[in-house]
């Protein structure tokens, strides 16, 4: 049987790691594929360091569309990232009836949709398991191994970066730019760590697996979005001595209302086994009715890491392209006559709990005050610190963990509580979690 030619596009770090980790491995990968699996052609714009980094049989081009119209490439591999140039080339492999496989999130995010229906159209696979928490295997978890499950929530911690700086904070008591800084210095986060830092990244991963796990669409638009740049330190350090740790986690739940799709800080229990994955690792957890709580753990990003997931991909695709394409595994796990359009939930409708950090004057009846709004709101506290200030006088810290409420009822009594006289500072609220 002859080789199945791949045609990579974008040779930088997982593309790099794709081909090495491809011929370092050939001889296991072929004995699972049956078949042996090439890179035979490879786009980048600079084609004299890529021609200096494969082998004289691969053919370097500067232009995807030259790999796209082969008739010798099965596959494309596209790992160029964004949604411009690499949402044409992927759009026009398809057309063109190749089978695809990329690793870029943000491209299936904003346009996933229309990039599987165009698929099925063409009987072409589009296979992704690289796009999400690097080399943890999580959309085959997702897709095929909780398949009999009717899956409760999803949550994680899904971008290493940030996990990183929090890491970074909590463990030095440093400030946020100093662990952004550190971060940069060692390769963690890009120069404009934009993506990262304020909760997209994250959020384009959840959005996908918050499709596969629900049987809905592409829901990225409809997220709610927060990051971590407003984090202090003192707020991680009063979380840890109320017994909890924060961390940057896409969760997605589903509930009658409809699907639940947040990313935001989060305080969750510090024994918890997400409370300490630590530095730039990533994890998944997902609850399911029969199988109950499961965990993903592994590192997020690299180009090894990554490129195990791609060639994971590369392998099923050998494995399944001559199948009838009605009997292939569904791009988002459900049928896609089955897809729902389950409404997502603003998160004023979302059901959590919540850390409040209150700067308020010393004097007498500031907490009953304080709390006499919170109980008018139906909004009951599960515990609470009392700080003296380090930097002011006559003030106090006043640190409130609440159950669970609707967030509604929270900004409606937190706007009460802060028009206080006694509360001096804008009020800190960060979601809870438990996890369990």
């Amino acid at each position: 049987m002859r080789p199945m030619n791949i045609g990579l596009l974008g040779l930088g770090t997982v593309g790099l790691g794709t081909y090495q980790v491809l011929n370092r491995n050939q001889e296991e990968i072929q004995r699972r594929a049956g078949r042996s699996i090439r890179i035979s052609m490879v786009a980048d714009l600079d084609v004299e360091r890529a021609k200096s980094l494969v082998s004289s049989d691969c053919l370097v081009v500067n232009d995807g569309r030259e790999v796209i119209s082969s008739p010798d490439v099965d596959i494309v591999v596209e790992l160029i990232g964004g949604y411009g140039i690499a949402y044409e080339l992927v759009m026009s492999a398809i057309e063109a009836g190749k089978h695809v496989v990329t690793a870029n999130k943000a491209l299936l995010a904003m346009h996933g949709t229309e990039i599987f229906e165009a698929a099925l159209r063409k009987g072409v696979m589009v296979a992704f398991e690289a796009s999400v928490a690097g080399g943890i295997p999580i959309i085959k978890a997702l897709r095929e191994g909780l398949t009999a499950n009717r899956i409760e929530w999803v949550a994680g911690i899904i971008n290493g970066t940030t996990n990183f700086i929090l890491s970074q904070m909590r463990e030095k008591n440093w400030s946020f730019q100093q662990a952004l800084e550190m971060a940069q210095s060692l390769g963690y986060a890009e120069a404009d760590p934009t993506f990262d830092i304020e909760g997209i990244d994250a959020a384009h991963k959840a959005s996908i697996m918050s499709a596969i796990a629900f049987g809905v669409r592409m829901p990225f638009n409809h997220a709610y979005i927060e990051g971590v740049t407003q984090l202090q330190s003192q707020d991680i350090r009063f979380a840890e001595q109320l017994g909890y740790r924060i961390k940057l986690l896409g969760i997605s739940k589903q509930s009658q209302e409809g699907i639940e799709l947040r990313i935001h800080p989060c305080l969750v229990p510090s024994k918890s086994i997400i409370a300490n994955v630590e530095g730039a690792m990533n994890a998944v957890m997902v609850q399911a009715d029969a199988v109950g709580t499961t965990l993903y753990y592994g590192k997020g990003a690299g180009g090894e890491p990554t490129a195990s997931a791609v060639i994971a991909d590369l392998v099923d695709i050998a494995r399944l392209h001559a199948a009838d394409p009605l009997s292939r595994v569904p791009h988002l796990a459900f049928q896609p006559q089955a897809m729902r359009d389950t409404p997502i939930l603003p998160i004023e409708k979302v059901e959590t709990s919540y850390y409040l950090r209150l700067g308020v004057a010393d004097q007498a009846g500031v907490l009953a005050s304080v709390t006499s709004v919170l109980a008018q709101h139906n909004i009951s506290i599960d515990a609470m610190l009392q700080q003296p200030s380090h930097h002011k006088e006559e003030r106090t810290e006043l640190i409130i963990l609440t159950h669970q409420c609707i967030e509604s009822q929270m900004n409606q009594a937190l706007a009460i509580i802060q028009s206080l006289p006694t509360v001096i500072e804008p009020i800190i609220r960060i979601r809870k979690e438990e996890l369990i």
